[in-house]
């Protein structure tokens, strides 16, 4: 039969409370122990990141346009208007076409300026009649004047000389005192009527000279009208007067449309007469000043060049910089083209210097992860930074030169301060 043993099961139950006792108090250390480790540092592939090593030198502060274009200058455009209100019958080129000095472009027509044509022949032709009808009359009375002039002319002369020889006759006693003053007496009456007579010849002529004057007024204001009407006439053909591409306007005209004077029907530019429009951010532009050095990358080859404008006006958060090409043009450069444009702002020396983060500002302070010397990792460390430039950066505090950063866009692992680099 069995015995019955108690004290065997009260040893039984205290050994399991001991091992519960002894895992609890293990466990719980265990947790402790977990969650003050610190999470495994995450792997980053590298060949996903950009990293660039800390120099010291010289460095070029530069800004670079967001959008550039190369645009006309203004002395190389010439905008061609309609000179009356026409109809364009008929386009001889279109945009992109080369072209020169009296290339036609266009025809337009206009019916009522060639009436006006037509009128101001025949009124010039009226005005040069009536000229000469004048100048006709005008001489017959002049010749009426000279001819009596001409005979006073004569019985002056006559009675001058009769009165000098009654005088000597008198003198001499041959005729009497009566009859030498009535002669001296006619003498000096023919003298006041010549005198009147040259001084009447005086006035006619140059009341002739007057009235001809006026006349050749009209003759000339119908010659200018004249001309007026022909050149408007001859701009119906319209044509270049430089050589360059036929660009294309706002608005194209197209046959059959009526265009009003004034209006805008070609535009030419030259080409080798270019410059670049550099769009910068407001915030970079205000280093900006005239005269300073830039270069403009057309894709076909790069163009020095220097500030020459700086629009006041802003417009999108940027500002219109003008570059003045100091160089050549490439081949299959024109008006519009996209071009990189930069401009050096100013030369720093002896500053520590790396290639400029993905994400960041200049005069701020950065996070970047500093790379070990080994390679394998990286380490989160705050950098200060002065002036940037297109590429670069300057370093102010929190490198060394020698340290290698990664400036690619961490902000994946915004919340560890350490990676691996695999």
């Amino acid at each position: 039969m069995d015995i019955a043993r108690p004290d065997f099961k009260q040893k039984k139950f205290r050994r399991l409370l001991l091992w519960a006792g002894v895992a609890a108090v293990v466990l719980t250390f265990a947790v402790v122990v977990v969650t003050r480790l610190k999470p495994a540092a995450p792997t980053v592939d590298r060949s996903t990141i950009w990293t660039d090593t800390v120099k010291r030198g010289a460095m070029i502060r530069q800004v670079r346009g967001s959008t550039s274009y190369l645009v006309p200058r203004e002395d190389s455009i010439e905008l061609i208007p309609a000179q009356t209100d026409a109809t364009v019958v008929r386009i001889r080129a279109l945009p992109g076409a080369q072209v020169t000095p009296n290339t036609v472009l266009l025809d337009l027509a206009d019916p009522q300026l060639e009436q006006q044509v037509l009128n101001a022949q025949l009124a010039l032709k009226a005005a040069q009649a009536d000229y000469k009808s004048l100048q006709a009359t005008l001489q017959s009375t002049l010749m009426d004047k000279k001819t009596a002039a001409a005979e006073i002319n004569s019985n002056y002369t006559q009675d001058q000389l009769q009165a000098q020889t009654d005088k000597a006759l008198y003198d001499l006693g041959v005729i009497s005192g009566l009859a030498y003053t009535k002669s001296k007496n006619t003498a000096d009456q023919l003298t006041t009527q010549h005198q009147l007579s040259t001084q009447q010849l005086d006035v006619n002529q140059k009341a002739i000279e007057v009235q001809l004057a006026s006349a050749q007024t009209k003759v000339d204001q119908a010659k200018a009208l004249l001309d007026l009407y022909q050149k408007q006439a001859a701009a119906l053909q319209v044509k270049s007067t430089i050589s360059g591409t036929l660009a294309q306007l706002p608005t194209p005209v197209q046959v059959g449309q009526h265009v009003t004077a004034g209006t805008s029907v070609a535009e030419v530019i030259q080409r080798d007469k270019l410059k670049a429009a550099l769009q910068i951010p407001e915030t970079q532009a205000r280093d900006i000043q005239i005269g300073q050095p830039a270069s403009i990358d057309t894709h076909n080859g790069i163009i020095p060049g220097h500030v020459i404008r700086i629009d006041p006006s802003v417009l999108n958060g940027t500002r219109t910089v003008d570059v003045a090409l100091d160089g050549p043009l490439p081949p299959g450069a024109v008006p519009s083209l996209s071009v990189d444009g930069t401009i050096d702002l100013e030369r720093m020396t002896d500053v520590l210097r790396v290639g400029r983060p993905a994400l960041g500002n200049e005069n701020s302070t950065l996070s970047l992860f500093r790379v070990d010397p080994d390679g394998k990792g990286a380490v989160r460390v705050p950098v200060k930074v002065g002036r940037a430039s297109v590429n670069e950066i300057q370093v102010v505090e929190g490198l060394r030169e020698g340290d290698t950063v990664i400036l690619s866009d961490m902000s994946r692992e915004d919340s560890v301060d350490r990676i691996r680099l695999d």
